[in-house]
């Protein structure tokens, strides 16, 4: 089968807008969170969130696009903008019947729903956008990026909670393995932070209320973690046919080999604890990329900050490799950027991607109480160099959607 490498990524998130920004702050143990700054998080009892800071989509966006868009669209355009530039792509050379576009979100267009429900209630429905729907509607973000660029390839939105872009990266991957696409540009896009979504997950009691400490919060794998920080943000990458990528002369920042995901069929928000069915995940993926238990040097986890995901991931990798779990270094992104939903698994495959070119793992921050239920190599709170040859990410969402994501460093075979 064809291999499929990654020839473009591009990053807004919450400590930095663009790869290098992204890329440099991670490797630093920087942290994006923040108390909430887009509206007044006094009543709530999570204030803080993993806020986008000195976004300015003019700087690749024009005017009609800023103001027709939900905030989730443009950070896809802007970070699929970036990417194609990464990728050295030439627009006018490709063949566009067989570039396509498989993008993802959690919850899409939050605070134009907010915005339009509040005109609705004070000034009627006469008030209301045209472009409520389309700014609101998920797969939105899979068009736009098609009608911005003229790819006419296949096109459409996924949908799986935390898992989203996973499922999304994953679905392209087969897409080109499979020769039915050359291109596929994959990722995932939000931007929930609004009073209403706050609200939501606060009665979920999903989120950390450690407001006093905004950049301590998330903790993952740490004893005192009381939750997850909502973020907003987004990744792109560009998957392409390895021949294809080959004869343009693209640069290619690493390859994709593996994809596996699964169901727990077990509860709404709350992981199955025995690790099964996440475990069959990591193992299908694995499988597909034809790797070896010890071939895995690092896992980028999904590692949330809350009690009951970390327990289990933990239980998950023991699962899966036995023994040698104890060697393998583990980190969550999450401790430094928060948990981006639908767009997680993007920018996380991005930093596993990085990780692997530069032979860096990047630490999961904010551990400072060891818990005996998770008792791995987390990577502490300081970056690791290490040759990195394969390399997993994890991701788990709510509704029991899991997602594995196999990648090694890209070598010529020739």
């Amino acid at each position: 089968m064809p291999r499929v490498v990654i020839t473009g990524v591009g990053v807004v998130s919450p400590v930095g807008i663009g790869t290098q920004d992204f890329w440099k702050a991670l490797k630093n143990g920087e942290n994006g969170v923040v108390r909430v700054t887009k509206f007044d998080p006094s009543p709530f009892k999570s204030q803080i969130a993993g806020e986008v800071k000195g976004f300015e989509p003019s700087k690749r966006l024009d005017i009609k696009e800023i103001r027709r868009n939900d905030l989730f669209t443009l950070y896809a355009l802007y970070t699929t903008d970036e990417a194609i530039e990464a990728s050295a792509l030439d627009l006018e050379s490709l063949d566009m019947d067989r570039v396509g576009v498989i993008y993802a979100s959690g919850i899409g267009g939050e605070n134009t729903w907010e915005d339009e429900h509040t005109k609705l209630l004070e000034k009627g429905p006469g008030r209301v956008s045209p472009f409520f729907i389309p700014a609101l509607i998920i797969n939105m973000a899979a068009g736009m990026i098609a009608m911005k660029f003229g790819f006419r390839g296949v096109n459409y939105g996924v949908v799986s909670a935390c898992s989203s872009s996973g499922h999304a990266i994953g679905e392209a991957f087969r897409k080109v393995r499979s020769g039915e696409m050359d291109i596929v540009i994959a990722g995932g896009s939000e931007a929930p932070i609004g009073p209403l979504a706050l609200a939501g997950f606060c009665a979920a009691r999903s989120l950390s209320t450690r407001n006093d400490e905004p950049e301590k919060a998330s903790r993952p794998f740490d004893k005192n973690r009381d939750g997850f920080v909502m973020s907003e943000g987004s990744g792109t990458l560009i998957l392409e046919n390895l021949e294809h990528a080959t004869k343009r002369g693209a640069p290619i920042f690493g390859e994709i080999v593996g994809y596996g995901a699964s169901v727990d069929a077990f509860h709404i928000t709350a992981p199955n604890e025995t690790g099964e069915p996440q475990a069959m995940a990591m193992k299908r993926a694995m499988e597909d990329g034809n790797i070896k238990e010890e071939e895995v040097d690092y896992i980028n986890a999904h590692g949330t900050s809350t009690i009951l995901n970390d327990k289990v991931e933990t239980l998950v990798i023991k699962k899966v490799f036995g023994d040698r779990a104890y060697e393998i270094n583990i980190s969550s992104s999450k401790s430094m950027t928060g948990h981006l939903l639908g767009a997680t698994s993007a920018v996380e495959a991005i930093a596993c991607i990085l990780s692997l070119q530069e032979g860096i793992i990047t630490p999961t921050t904010n551990y400072e109480t060891p818990d005996e239920e998770c008792d791995l190599n987390y990577t502490p709170n300081k970056a690791v160099k290490k040759n990195i040859n394969v390399a997993l990410s994890n991701s788990f969402g709510f509704g029991g959607h899991n997602v594995t994501l196999a990648f090694k460093k890209y070598e010529d075979s020739k």
